[in-house]
């Protein structure tokens, strides 16, 4: 997904006057819904990073709604419907830019990009399932919702939920059984620079570091800020000089670069987040650090190199 689609900060969460008691019940609900949500649409997506960004896109869609007027009396069903539509809109383009690819590019099909091949194997099969089966599965099997509460959230029948959950199971099955994750490894240069970055950040040595970022770096640190350019993005370093809850280790998020965040007293854990790096011919050019936002972490597929 485009970096111009990433997350939008919280600057939308600024009460305005006379601000509904819908959008401040929002507030409220937000720290408990947002893993939910995330966890909902890693697997329609059958990515914790394209989660993640269609999580934003969601809530900023119910903050613009909410802070327009609108009153919602059932908040948790409207979100889930909200993220839904935001999952089939990105299907629908991603439908659209295959198409425009095949005719303006005329590249055979069997030669285009195949999203799925990047994906972890905890997700990849969900992608098998048709939309409404993928929907009812995960609501009902991954976050637990009965039958009722399905078809509220997807505005079906309890009898249409009952079918495509009978189907969707069995799918998911045999897609689980045939499924085979093939792992595509950094290159050397990427490696190479994924331990230096990390070695220079356990060592403090944050002027290294930022001699490491382009000049047109971005920086995201998710549901917080965004900042543009090197001399910008150097200040956000100051921070982490500020802490000690953090080791850094080179390793892999869904095959992409990424620095992995282990707890020092508690490494044996696993990593408490992660920062993607993405790194181009001047240096860095991206990083999106996810330490606010540790709920992509628990379910993605993640290694150290």
């Amino acid at each position: 997904m485009g970096s111009d689609r990433y997350h939008y900060g919280t600057h939308w969460l600024m009460p305005l006057p006379g601000q509904n008691a819908s959008f401040e019940r929002f507030k409220a609900t937000l720290p408990e819904m947002r893993g939910e949500l995330h966890r909902y649409l890693a697997r329609m997506t059958g990515s914790v990073i394209d989660g993640e960004d269609l999580l934003q896109d969601a809530l900023l869609s119910a903050a613009i709604a909410l802070k327009s007027g609108t009153e919602v009396q059932s908040l948790r069903p409207w979100l889930f419907r909200i993220a839904h539509n935001t999952a089939l809109n990105f299907f629908r383009a991603r439908k659209r830019e295959a198409a425009m690819k095949h005719d303006l590019i005329n590249l055979p099909p069997t030669l285009q990009a195949d999203p799925s091949d990047r994906l972890p194997e905890a997700l990849k099969p969900y992608l098998e399932l048709s939309t409404i089966q993928r929907s009812i599965v995960i609501l009902r099997d991954v976050l637990g919702y009965s039958t009722a509460e399905v078809a509220e959230l997807t505005s079906s029948s309890e009898t249409a939920v009952k079918s495509a959950l009978h189907r969707g199971r069995k799918e998911l099955i045999r897609a689980r059984e045939s499924n085979e994750e093939v792992s595509k490894p950094l290159s050397n240069r990427q490696a190479a620079l994924l331990h230096e970055y990390a070695r220079q950040f356990n060592a403090h040595d944050f002027d290294r570091v930022r001699e490491m970022l382009s000049a047109e770096v971005r920086l995201e640190l998710v549901s917080v800020e965004t900042r543009d350019g090197k001399a910008l993005v150097s200040g956000y370093f100051s921070n982490y000089a500020r802490q000690s809850d953090w080791h850094m280790v080179a390793g892999s998020l869904e095959e992409r670069g990424a620095i992995l965040s282990f707890d020092p007293v508690k490494p044996d854990t696993g990593p408490s987040y992660a920062i993607l790096l993405d790194i181009g011919e001047d240096g860095i050019n991206h990083i999106r650090d996810f330490r606010y936002a540790r709920y992509v972490i628990r379910e993605a597929n993640w290694s150290v190199i």
